[in-house]
C-alpha cells in the first residue's frame, strides 16, 4: 500500500495519476490545487526529484516561490513542504489547532536552517488535507 511511482522512464498522464490514486485521494488532490489556484499565481510541473526514492509528482511554486511538493502513491498521495526559519513563528501559533498528526510531524521534521525543516504528510482524509492547507498559509500567506 501507497507504493509510488518509481520508473522515470515512464511519466504519468492525468488519467493514470487518478487511477493510482484512486477517486477519494485523487479529489483531496483536486481540493489542494483549488486551493491553490484560488489563492496563489500558480505553476504546477510533472517533477521526478531528489533521485529515486520519491517518484513522480507535482511540484506547485507560486511564480517562482516553491510552495510544496506532491507525490503520487498507491491509494493516496504526500505532501513534502519546507517551512523555512520565517515561518517557524505562524506554524508555532498554529500547531495548537492543528491535528496530533501534523504537530508530531512538525516534532519529528527533517531539519533546515536554524529552526525549519521539511515535512513529509501523507493525505489520506480531509483533515489531513485541512492540516496542509494551514502549513502552506504559513509558509506563503495568501494573495486573495
Amino acid at each position: 500500500m501507497y507504493e509510488r511511482m518509481l520508473d522515470k522512464s515512464a511519466p504519468p498522464d492525468d488519467d493514470f495519476v487518478k487511477e493510482y490514486l484512486g477517486a477519494e485521494s485523487y479529489g483531496f488532490l483536486l481540493q489542494l490545487e483549488k486551493f491553490l489556484n484560488d489563492h496563489y499565481d500558480l505553476k504546477k510541473e510533472l517533477k521526478f526529484p531528489f533521485g529515486n526514492s520519491y517518484g513522480w509528482g507535482y511540484k506547485y511554486s507560486h511564480k517562482s516561490n516553491h510552495l510544496c511538493y506532491t507525490f503520487f502513491e498507491s491509494g493516496a498521495f504526500t505532501v513534502t513542504l519546507q517551512l523555512g526559519d520565517s515561518c517557524v513563528p505562524a506554524v508555532g501559533k498554529m500547531l495548537p489547532a492543528l491535528s496530533e498528526k501534523a504537530n508530531r510531524l512538525w516534532r519529528d521534521r527533517y531539519p533546515c536552517g536554524e529552526q525549519g525543516g521539511w515535512i513529509h504528510y501523507r493525505v489520506i482524509e480531509m483533515n489531513d488535507l485541512g492540516d496542509i492547507l494551514e502549513l502552506i498559509k504559513a509558509k506563503k500567506k495568501p494573495l486573495r
